[in-house]
């Protein structure tokens, strides 16, 4: 099947994929439409067995991270670790909201960058919760920072988000040199979440103090070494040209072996905090954006993407990244526009920028961001109004920004 039908029935299969997993019709998980799908498309010859292959392939070590990295953070939780820190910021805020903010913004990035996005939407917002209700203050500011910096705050490292890993191979940048380049845009996009979210909750956000809880939790101490240790492994791994899935495995060995000693392993329990279903989302979710950019979407955004880095020409990819994640889903937009850019490591890091910081504009812009909001209670969820103005106010903003940021690094260290 060639031409215009097999462009139909690619876009219809991703469309419709997208949408179970934006969804969850009748709470079907989001691989239960995405595998039948991507089978249909290579059935069909809108993309071949060959085609379909190399992809998985390519893709797979980095979905084998996301599995080792979701394992190492329920393990984590489990541990207390943000149980604890959750505790040790209220404390340190002295019950004031301004404050607590703050120290929301600066925990949700770092939790970000070194536990990925799912972190902090899935682990550290129940804990905000709880504890910004301890605390009796205004729940929306801390509550918007978990989401806002799941998705713009995942910009420093190649392991922070599974985008960021996608771009990384396709860069061919070095792990240290990543990080280099976006750090700039990181600490500019840190600071400006927090500046937006200060400048439009302010009404939430009075002068006055709370009472602060009376309890700290025991630091966990083994726990907080080993996370230290398996970020120091992620540098190390990449350096030496291994796949970072291997430092996040030797993190959860760690993890595993004091509760091992007391027979506290459970091998299906572990299996689900995996999420095979959504790895297998992500492999078929490859296979269904071959088929599509094959088919005629990747011509069109050939004419958008550029293939210089000057300021102007990563403004225009990281507002087409942006506006094509937000259209459908920052993950198949990342994996349709990486084959347009990769010949410049820059303009990778530029479409980067869209599909991380852009899915604050809209609730469907990233998966994270649907998640964090079926997570909250019902009298928290947040109001479309207000999510999508904050959004409007802000992400085109912050992303002219830290694209700047990405150019003077690149001016200053070379790509």
């Amino acid at each position: 099947m060639h031409g215009a039908a097999a462009e139909t029935i690619a876009i219809v299969a991703l469309v419709v994929s997208i949408g179970c997993a934006v969804f969850r019709p009748f709470g079907l998980g989001e691989a239960v439409v995405a595998v039948p799908a991507a089978a249909v498309l290579v059935l069909t010859g809108a993309t071949t067995w060959h085609q379909a292959l190399d992809r998985i392939e390519t893709i797979g070590p980095t979905v084998g991270f996301l599995a080792a990295i979701l394992v190492f953070g329920h393990l984590c939780a489990e541990a207390d670790v943000f149980a604890y820190l959750g505790s040790r910021a209220a404390r340190a805020s002295r019950g004031r909201p301004r404050r607590l903010l703050v120290l929301v913004v600066g925990l949700a990035a770092a939790v970000t960058v070194v536990l990925t996005l799912d972190a902090t939407v899935v682990l550290l917002t129940p804990v905000v919760l709880a504890t910004v209700t301890q605390l009796d203050v205004a729940r929306r500011p801390p509550l918007y920072a978990c989401t806002r910096l799941a998705n713009s705050g995942s910009l420093l490292l190649p392991v922070s988000n599974l985008t960021n890993l996608l771009a990384f191979t396709a860069s061919g940048l070095s792990f240290g040199r990543f990080a280099l380049l976006m750090l700039l845009p990181w600490l500019l996009v840190c600071a400006g979440e927090w500046l937006g979210l200060r400048t439009f909750f302010r009404a939430d956000l009075p002068a006055g103090e709370h009472p602060l809880p009376s309890d700290v939790p025991t630091a966990p101490v083994y726990t907080l070494a080993v996370l230290a240790l398996t970020v120091v492994g992620f540098v190390v791994t990449s350096s030496v040209h291994v796949q970072p899935a291997w430092a996040a495995l030797g993190g959860c060995v760690l993890l595993l072996l004091p509760r091992a000693r007391h027979r506290d392993v459970r091998a299906l329990r572990l299996l689900g905090e995996a999420n095979p279903g959504f790895c297998l989302f992500v492999l078929a979710l490859a296979v269904i954006v071959e088929a599509v950019t094959a088919n005629g979407l990747g011509h069109a955004l050939r004419h958008l993407v550029p293939s210089t880095s000057g300021f102007g020409e990563l403004v225009l990819t990281a507002l087409v990244a942006a506006g094509l994640a937000n259209l459908v889903n920052n993950l198949p937009a990342t994996l349709a526009l990486i084959p347009l850019a990769a010949a410049n490591p820059v303009l990778v890091l530029a479409m980067l920028l869209g599909v991380n910081i852009g899915p604050n504009a809209t609730y469907g812009g990233s998966l994270a961001t649907l998640l964090w909001r079926r997570l909250l209670p019902a009298d928290d969820a947040p109001r479309a109004r207000e999510f999508h103005l904050l959004g409007a106010l802000t992400v085109p903003v912050l992303l002219v920004i830290c694209t700047a940021g990405l150019w003077i690094s690149a001016k200053a260290f070379g790509s």
